[in-house]
């Protein structure tokens, strides 16, 4: 397939619920205002910032990293980017890739944002990306059209979780990967078991993202910190929602375990797993608001 062609064509995009993309509307639009919140995250992370990516979320080099062993995705291929906000992350991957790209997320100000950086990754091979609104639970893509699917701290913020995850099962290839970060109490047996059935896949891998807590501790002291100054360049309602977000999380993220769920929808034929999927595994590495899309861990 030529990587250069356009995604898989898809019924009309769903409209956004009233009232529920409001918040993020707000935050990705004031954001576009101000170097502040990108600053902020690099502080946070430090040399494992991804400068280019500039995401919202805990996305950083590790994890990039982690999600492309664990993705095995061949050029021409299509990727899902669910919940991608302003498509930093979905669009690094499919360059690193080679491959189409179909983001989606509840805010129409992310994919705006998002379809305008298309040109910034991708170049003249930019049609090759596409960003609607939809939902997790309601993505409006064709059965079986993504060969992957990346969702980097968004599935806390479905309605429900388990429908979410069904609606993406539903959209994943025979043989495709979904890559999802998940997050539970330490010491919690995870939840995600019977999901993940219901959802017609199976878990591949299960990776541990040890340094991550430690981020969002850093990231929300500091936005404590630089209260006033996200007041004035954000906006005090963009600005009052994270800092409802830290004062909530914070006390809660020394006891959080954060991991990269990798799930695989089986495929239909053994003939059909090709040769990356014959590969060893990779070695494992370690490893309510709008600026995370996060919630409390479960």
């Amino acid at each position: 397939m030529n990587p250069t062609t356009s995604p898989t064509p898809a019924p009309p995009a769903p409209a956004a619920p009233q009232g529920r993309s409001a918040q993020y509307d707000a935050f990705h639009t004031a954001r576009a205002r101000t170097d502040l919140v990108a600053s902020l995250y690099a502080q946070a992370m430090g040399e494992d910032y991804p400068v280019e990516v500039a995401a919202s979320s805990s996305c950083d080099w590790p994890l990039l990293a982690l999600m492309t062993a664990r993705l095995r995705l061949r050029p021409g291929e299509l990727l899902v980017d669910a919940g991608c906000g302003a498509g930093g992350i979905g669009l690094w991957l499919a360059r690193a890739f080679t491959v189409r790209l179909a983001g989606f997320d509840l805010s129409p100000v992310a994919a705006a944002q998002a379809t305008a950086r298309r040109t910034h990754f991708l170049g003249p091979a930019a049609g090759r990306a596409a960003f609607r609104v939809g939902e997790l639970e309601n993505t409006g893509l064709p059965d079986g059209s993504a060969h992957g699917i990346v969702c980097v701290d968004a599935l806390g913020g479905a309605v429900d979780r388990g429908t979410a995850l069904r609606e993406l099962g539903r959209i994943l290839a025979p043989g495709g990967r979904l890559v999802v970060t998940r997050a539970l109490r330490r010491g919690a047996e995870p939840a995600w078991h019977e999901q993940v059935a219901a959802a017609g896949l199976t878990q591949e891998h299960l990776d541990e993202r040890p340094g991550e807590p430690a981020m969002w501790e850093r990231l929300y002291q500091l936005w404590i910190a630089h209260a006033d100054q996200l007041r004035r360049e954000l906006g005090q309602a963009p600005a009052e929602n994270m800092l409802r977000e830290a004062h909530r999380m914070l006390p809660k993220v020394r006891g959080r375990r954060a991991v990269l769920l990798t799930l695989r929808r089986p495929a239909a034929d053994p003939a059909e797993v090709g040769s990356a999927d014959r590969m060893a595994a990779p070695v494992r590495r370690p490893g309510e608001g709008p600026a995370s899309s996060k919630e409390t861990p479960e």
